[in-house]
């Protein structure tokens, strides 16, 4: 009995210190925590992430109303009126086609790719907060729609409908930050060619920008030139943010969430895999004193909106006494258990 005894404090003592000195790198090495948590977040989507629009409230109302205007001119056979042209901008000005134009696709294929883009791009609104993610669609789809004007006025062609409609110009500006900050994660080989976990996503864009050729590859480009502008913070835009109650107006506005609500604590941001109870944790990580400082609601909305249960997030937070990239390899550690 005193050999198995002394062996389980050993292996106790051993514990402990591994997670010492993992905490430890995490302090020294903040790069690198932060490049986990992207690496983390984006393995989470591709994996399925929070199921539905959970912590997209922006993505799902903008997705439903390009759903709605494109079924709603399809129904009436007028895909052929959408599109901008030269006439329809500087000869008999129609505001309503340079507002279509943002919303409504111009065939049904266009519709189910640009949606699935769409819906696979929510991942930003969850890492920035649906706040700031509203400034960078407003953003987005006004700055690539001057692109556009601009390249309308400099070719001058009267007759044709050179600018596909669509959203075009919020998918290719997502495309940027998708390239520059999302990490790949798995590398594999078909028939001697180089893919990534990325490449599906990469030949959806392709796909669309190549719908309609000339007409919607200049949107598309359009698209990338807003996005690099926001990247580049150009008039500190990304500093920027909408009211809290406009993400909360979408919530109301939009249908009710497909995905698992925020209480739910059965589902986290890997999917399948059960979310880290309290006990779990205190079990692994011992309650600090009690003068610790309580988390900041910004921290839990923090991790909270990369898919983490609220409750399991607070309790981290509390264990790192406030710091985001300790609580996120807590939970990241507690998950891979």
């Amino acid at each position: 009995m005193n050999n198995w005894s002394n062996i389980n404090e050993t292996k106790e003592k051993l514990v402990k210190k591994n997670r010492t000195v993992k905490k430890d790198k995490f302090r020294k090495n903040p790069e690198n925590s932060e490049e986990k948590v992207i690496a983390f977040c984006f393995t989470a989507t591709m994996n399925g992430g929070p199921s539905g629009f959970t912590n997209a409230p922006v993505t799902r109302a903008f997705i439903i109303a390009s759903a709605l205007f494109t079924i709603f001119f399809g129904i009436q056979g007028r895909f052929n009126a959408l599109g901008l042209s030269y006439q329809d901008i500087f000869g008999k000005l129609r505001i309503w086609k340079l507002i279509m134009s943002v919303f409504s696709f111009s065939s049904t294929p266009e519709l189910m790719f640009g949606l699935y883009l769409l819906y696979y791009f929510r991942v930003f609104e969850r890492q920035i907060g649906s706040n700031k993610y509203s400034v960078f669609i407003v953003f987005s789809i006004l700055t690539s729609l001057l692109f556009e004007v601009l390249a309308v006025a400099l070719l001058k062609d009267p007759t044709a409908n050179l600018v596909t409609p669509g959203p075009y110009g919020l998918i290719f500006a997502s495309f940027v930050p998708f390239f520059f900050d999302i990490p790949v994660s798995t590398r594999f080989r078909v028939l001697s060619f180089n893919f990534s976990d990325k490449s599906f996503i990469y030949l959806a864009g392709l796909q669309l920008l190549l719908s309609s050729w000339k007409k919607s590859i200049l949107p598309g480009i359009c698209g990338i030139l807003a996005g690099s502008l926001y990247r580049m913070n150009v008039f500190y835009i990304r500093k920027a943010k909408f009211p809290r109650f406009i993400s909360s107006l979408f919530s109301r506005l939009s249908l009710p969430s497909t995905g698992s609500p925020r209480t739910a604590s059965a589902r986290n941001v890997v999917g399948n895999v059960p979310s880290y109870s309290v006990r779990q944790m205190e079990r692994n990580y011992p309650a600090p004193m009690q003068s610790a400082v309580e988390p900041s609601e910004d921290s839990i909305t923090t991790l909270v909106s990369m898919g983490f249960d609220r409750n399991s997030a607070r309790q981290a937070l509390v264990q790192a006494r406030n710091d985001v990239n300790v609580a996120t390899n807590i939970l990241l550690e507690a998950q891979s258990h």
